[in-house]
């Protein structure tokens, strides 16, 4: 498994090795030793795994948990493809409010790990596109808040050839900027702090 660091402070893309033979191919999607080298920790607690379904012109996102207790998630698709976008919304990062995008489709097989803190989205760039999270923390809808995907100061690059197909929450959702003047976004310490928790107490501290 390859890993590749993206423009995002902390998150990584992982491409496995694909498999294939007459009966169809086989992927490992996620390799603790591959994490643990990329990362520094052995890996992170698994509270949760979600799968979603989207048309293709689907937009999910910009979508981050209240830190604490915060959310990091390793995500991959799982049929069709996606554009999957990072975010740095932790104030106080030194990649604050710059992004980074991954291809993820059945030929390479990529999928990203997104730090805690850090703001996730995607397209779908197929019908049926099936995006697979693990996620460090269980979902509580109240502490599960949205950004603007659309917001011109960010300009993800989502580009369709018809209208982005989005919730009302994700629609409504306010910008970068002003979510930071109502003080609303992740502290960068404090979720490196949390990261810096799922290492073994005698580990390296990043």
């Amino acid at each position: 498994m390859k890993a590749r660091t993206l423009t995002v402070e902390g998150a990584i893309e992982f491409t496995p090795r694909v498999f294939p033979d007459d009966r169809g191919k086989f992927i490992s999607p996620y390799q603790e030793e591959a994490f643990t080298e990329a990362h520094g920790a052995p890996l992170f607690h698994v509270a949760q795994t979600n799968h979603s379904v989207s048309r293709r012109g689907v937009v999910r996102g910009i979508h981050y948990t209240v830190t604490p207790p915060g959310t990091a998630k390793y995500v991959h698709c799982s049929r069709g493809s996606a554009l999957d976008i990072v975010v740095d919304i932790r104030v106080g990062s030194p990649t604050f409010g710059r992004w980074d995008a991954v291809l993820m489709d059945q030929r390479d097989h990529r999928a990203s790990f997104i730090p805690v803190g850090v703001g996730h989205a995607f397209l779908a760039l197929e019908d049926d596109t099936v995006m697979s999270y693990m996620l460090s923390e269980c979902y509580v809808p109240e502490n599960e808040l949205s950004l603007s995907a659309l917001d011109p100061a960010l300009a993800l690059p989502i580009t369709t050839d018809t209208e982005p197909i989005l919730s009302e929450r994700d629609r409504a959702a306010i910008t970068l900027a002003e979510a930071q003047r109502q003080g609303l976004l992740p502290d960068y310490a404090r979720c490196r702090q949390i990261e810096r928790g799922w290492l073994a107490p005698a580990g390296p501290v990043p």
